[in-house]
């Protein structure tokens, strides 16, 4: 299955539980997004795997590395 795919994860600046829409038709992407509840700009990493299907979705503070 490709495309776009809900994930849940915890904001690493609130700690909030949110859900992103991330794209699993690219292999590996970099990019940042805005926290829903805090607002605090997040950087999501997505890594899918051949198939399309997510492999892993890691979310840094903006000034983390990933």
């Amino acid at each position: 299955m490709t495309g776009l795919i809900e994930q849940d994860v915890y904001c690493p600046y609130c700690g909030e539980p949110i859900t992103l829409l991330v794209d699993s038709s690219v292999e590996q992407s970099t990019y940042t997004e805005d926290c829903a509840v805090c607002c605090q700009p997040m950087l999501v990493h997505v890594i899918a795997n051949f198939d399309g299907e997510l492999g892993q979705v890691q979310v840094l503070r903006e000034d983390d590395t990933v």
